[in-house]
């Protein structure tokens, strides 16, 4: 059973694949005794409604990453204060047992680094659509770019 923002007819939604909105019975669905007004009024609410599901969706994945993110946060503080107070020394009790391992890491300094130490590393690069736009409304011919006309759907 679908949550709805909306009251959607159900002999509406029986027709429709509820978790990828095809219309799975489409010889029904036309057969469907409901004004074609209805019809098309129904299927903009179902998807008002999944474009509010959708929404909160995004937003508790956002809240999710912030929480997330500060935990983290926080578990490396606490790592830091820890590799602070212990200075390298082992610690073990029946709960945790914090030990030490050596690393190896190169700090350099790129401005004082010889040439032969740097390696190019080929640019990687972003098609500008706005400015090609600008560019194709203004008259201008670039080969591999056309302004397309489309009709946009709008469901409010």
């Amino acid at each position: 059973v679908m949550s709805s923002l909306y009251d959607i007819r159900q002999e509406l939604l029986d027709c429709v694949d509820t978790e990828t909105g095809e219309i799975t019975d489409i010889a029904r669905f036309d057969d469907l005794q409901i004004e074609y007004e209805e019809k098309i009024e129904n299927i903009a609410l179902w998807i008002k409604t999944l474009n509010a599901d959708a929404e909160a969706y995004k937003n508790e994945k956002n809240a999710f990453a912030e929480r997330e993110k500060k935990a983290r946060s926080k578990a490396e503080s606490l790592k830091q204060y820890l590799t602070d107070t212990l200075n390298g020394r082992r610690f073990t009790t029946l709960s945790v047992d914090i030990n030490w391992r050596k690393s190896t890491s190169v700090e350099v300094d790129e401005t004082k680094l010889p040439a032969n130490w740097l390696r190019e590393v080929p640019a990687s690069y972003v098609v500008d659509k706005v400015e090609i736009a600008k560019a194709l409304k203004a008259g201008e011919a670039i080969e591999g770019a056309t302004l397309v006309t489309k009709q946009n759907i709008q469901v409010k």
